[in-house]
């Protein structure tokens, strides 16, 4: 029983949260929304007692020796229920506009709180499946519920005050009315229920299978997975895997229906039944002359509303049951919290890095992330080297360690090499000097100083990247550049000097508006190689001017001129600043002050380039084989 209390109390709290979120999002709106579900709640009341007016003097009239004197008050009470009728439709259009305008706002305020979340939380959350299915239940179930619950709230209240008037009507008929009425929907009321949690339950357990189905929708229509489907003749593989877990999906779907037809067709059977006995008893009642023409006409009105109306407030209390467990996904995904976050710092932490920014304290994470996406926090100024000491790490769910017992020390202002195969860490190293991550064992310390004294947000202010798989952002050349850095006025001046400096330049002027080109097919645009792409990402980089720089396989889709262009830059573009490369090209690593071979998650080999041929080691036997494979390649 408590925990049945407990589920009570969080889904009332999730009710009140939605409809807060409603009133912040369309105030105005809202209470337009209401004055209207009133007025519309006394329309129906009015039509109602009006008809039962309106067929007394009918009848009246009709009567052998007629009436002509009841004729005016006949037309007086015909033209009230035309102006009763004519302002239902009126408020009907009403709130059809009103809601249309609600739900706009709704939508883009649950967008703008799923979006504000998702960019506070860290890549340990994309690791898990889980979060990917809180993910997708919070988008499907919160851009719409909202509205629709308070929709049904406002339903629920003007439908309760109508069947109260109406309850009010059936009393001079005899007492027992009203308690017959409600009890013809009882059964309606216990199916509701059922039906709803069997629907969450079935939901639930086959988000995993929904998010399937889009996955090979992304794989069956992407441009970016098209070349290879089709090479391949995977198309009609995936296109049947797609079928089939449709398939399913609709058998479980239409077994709910079926259990759902099923259970209303034999409530509503059983309603009726109640309600054609008292119709009966009424139409006996007046065979007798215990009641007028316009007494059973009325009867008949006010009984099939009620059973009409509470037919549609048990539906409302089912939707209102629903919804509000669907929300719980909305509500639980916004609960979520970031897992690194800030400590507090050592004493006199800000004045050994020299940075002006007091770090963020624990537990303020969320939202000074989420309030520094465009104004983020100054970062620390890194004075004399970046150090991993005993680092361990191995990503969520694995039980391999990426790195094991890992040191490694990056002296600031030189340019440092981290070479090795695909495998060996390099990446993950990468990963957990953003603070993408945090080791599960040892630290990796700035000046001195562990990485987890400042947020996220304050380290990747002092720090600029070019990731291997950079994105490609669909918008003007200038516009891709200048999102390297928006905390400034990026003006045409910079980002020209920061494409001539990343060799994109040219690439950009051969295109048919320059820099002003919109970019990728989405949208109509002019599409790019692979490295040209990467080209147009390392000015994003170098737009950045941070004292740190990171290049992840900078030159892996260059050709060799291309490459040999871009590395003739290298020392001037890094110039004053601390720069790794992350490759496993050793043409490109040749270039640095310092070089570290990595493999299995450890460093076996370390100096500049001639002191590491000179040794003969791994890392020379490993340029030979390399030089030698580029050798053949260039023959052939």
């Amino acid at each position: 029983m408590q925990l049945d209390l407990t589920a009570l109390r969080r889904q009332l709290d999730d009710l009140g949260q939605a409809v807060a979120l409603v009133w912040r999002a369309t105030r105005g709106w809202t209470l337009a929304w209401g004055g209207l579900l009133a007025l519309q709640a006394g329309v129906l009341v009015g039509i109602v007692a009006v008809t039962r007016t309106l067929v007394n003097q009918l009848t009246a009239i009709t009567t052998p020796a007629g009436n002509p004197s009841a004729l005016p008050p006949l037309f007086l009470v015909a033209g009230g229920m035309v102006l009763l009728l004519l302002l239902s439709d009126v408020v009907c259009t009403l709130l059809a506009w009103v809601r249309t305008m609600q739900a706009g706002l709704v939508q883009d305020e649950v967008s703008a709180r799923i979006h504000a979340k998702a960019l506070t939380l860290d890549l340990t959350f994309y690791d898990s499946p889980e979060y990917h299915d809180q993910l997708h239940r919070a988008q499907s179930d919160a851009s719409s519920r909202p509205l629709t619950l308070l929709e049904n709230l406002g339903q629920l209240v003007q439908q309760s005050l109508t069947l109260l008037a109406l309850l009010r009507m059936l009393l001079p008929f005899g007492g027992w009315l009203p308690g017959l009425l409600l009890l013809s929907t009882l059964p309606t009321l216990g199916i509701v229920v059922r039906n709803t949690l069997r629907e969450h339950h079935w939901r639930m357990a086959n988000t995993p299978e929904q998010r399937r189905v889009r996955y090979y929708d992304w794989l069956l229509t992407d441009r970016a997975t098209a070349a290879e489907v089709r090479l391949f003749a995977v198309g009609d593989h995936f296109h049947d895997l797609f079928q089939q877990a449709r398939q399913r999906l609709r058998g479980g779907e239409a077994e709910l229906a079926r259990q759902q037809a099923v259970g209303e067709v034999s409530a509503g059977v059983l309603g009726w039944l109640i309600g054609g006995a008292a119709l009966a008893w009424m139409v006996w009642q007046t065979a007798y002359g215990r009641l007028r023409l316009g007494d059973l006409v009325l009867f008949y009105q006010v009984f099939s509303q009620g059973q009409r109306l509470l037919h549609t407030l048990v539906g409302n209390v089912g939707q209102i049951y629903g919804n509000t467990l669907l929300l719980e996904h909305f509500f639980t995904f916004l609960a979520l919290q970031p897992r690194l976050a800030a400590a507090h710092p050592p004493a006199g932490a800000a004045k050994a890095v020299g940075h002006v920014a007091a770090p963020i304290q624990a537990g303020q994470g969320v939202q000074d992330n989420s309030a520094a996406c465009h104004h983020p926090p100054r970062g620390p100024r890194l004075q004399h080297g970046i150090r991993f000491e005993q680092v361990c790490f191995r990503y969520p769910g694995s039980e391999r360690l990426a790195l094991a017992h890992f040191d490694l020390w990056i002296p600031a202002g030189q340019v440092v090499a981290i070479v090795g195969e695909n495998g060996a860490g390099k990446s993950t190293l990468l990963k957990l000097l953003c603070r993408f991550y945090d080791p599960e064992a040892g630290a990796i310390t700035w000046d001195g100083i562990d990485l987890r004294t400042w947020s996220p947000t304050q380290l990747w202010s002092s720090m600029t990247v070019l990731f291997q798989q950079p994105v490609r952002f669909l918008g003007t050349a200038t516009e891709n550049i200048a999102l390297g850095d928006l905390t400034v006025a990026s003006t045409p001046t910079r980002v020209a000097q920061a494409a001539q400096a990343a060799g994109a330049a040219s690439v950009i002027e051969r295109l048919p508006s320059g820099y002003m080109t919109l970019l990728g097919k989405w949208f109509g645009g002019a599409e790019l190689s692979g490295g040209e792409w990467q080209r147009l990402a390392l000015a994003r980089a170098f737009l950045r001017q941070a004292p740190m720089i990171i290049l992840d396989e900078p030159t892996s889709a260059l050709d060799a001129w291309a490459e040999r262009d871009w590395m003739t830059r290298l020392r001037a573009l890094v110039a004053g600043r601390t720069a790794i490369l992350i490759t496993h090209r050793f043409t490109t690593a040749m270039q640095a002050d310092f070089i570290h071979l990595l493999e299995q998650g450890r460093v076996v080999e370390s100096g500049a380039h001639h002191e590491l041929l000179a040794r003969q080691g791994r890392y020379a036997q490993a340029w030979q084989a390399q030089m030698h494979a580029h050798t053949n390649q260039q023959r052939s």
